[in-house]
């Protein structure tokens, strides 16, 4: 079952007054102290850019406990009205080690977007052998990501 997850705005006392997935809820927070996502790069350039772009602090975003950078306001806009769409699977974390039963970070330059979801990969095989079986790895890294998402980074 997915958890329902709250749009936090990343500037200090902006409400957002977006909420997601019916009783979900929105709230009015600041990043500090949560882990940066993708390292920096902007999750909607992936699908808007077709590569990935380092984000800026001027544009960030605080969202499923993580923050996030854009590059432009725009992005940041654009997720902040649909983050389920531009998120990465798994809070960023390698699918192809989730699939195989490990936490890793994964590397923001290995990705693929695959039936209009962005997933990440620690290593540069990654999208390739994701691609082999998309619909099995993704289901296997969904299963374990249920028990290793509270597991800090390998």
């Amino acid at each position: 079952m997915m958890r329902r997850r709250a749009v936090l705005a990343a500037l200090p006392a902006l409400p957002v007054g977006v909420t997601l997935s019916g009783n979900a809820f929105a709230q009015t927070g600041t990043t500090t102290g949560q882990r940066l996502a993708l390292k920096g790069y902007d999750p909607v350039a992936y699908f808007t850019d077709g590569k990935p772009v380092q984000g800026a602090d001027a544009y960030q975003l605080a969202w499923d406990g993580q923050r996030y950078l854009f590059a432009s306001a725009d992005h940041r806009d654009l997720f902040r009205q649909n983050p389920e769409k531009y998120a990465p699977q798994f809070g960023g974390a390698c699918t192809m080690n989730l699939a195989a039963g490990r936490k890793r970070e994964a590397d923001p330059h290995n990705w693929i977007i695959s039936d209009g979801k962005l997933y990440v990969f620690a290593g540069a095989a990654g999208p390739a052998n994701f691609a082999k079986d998309p619909r099995n790895n993704a289901a296997r890294a969904a299963e374990n990501w249920q028990r290793l998402k509270v597991e800090a980074f390998q």
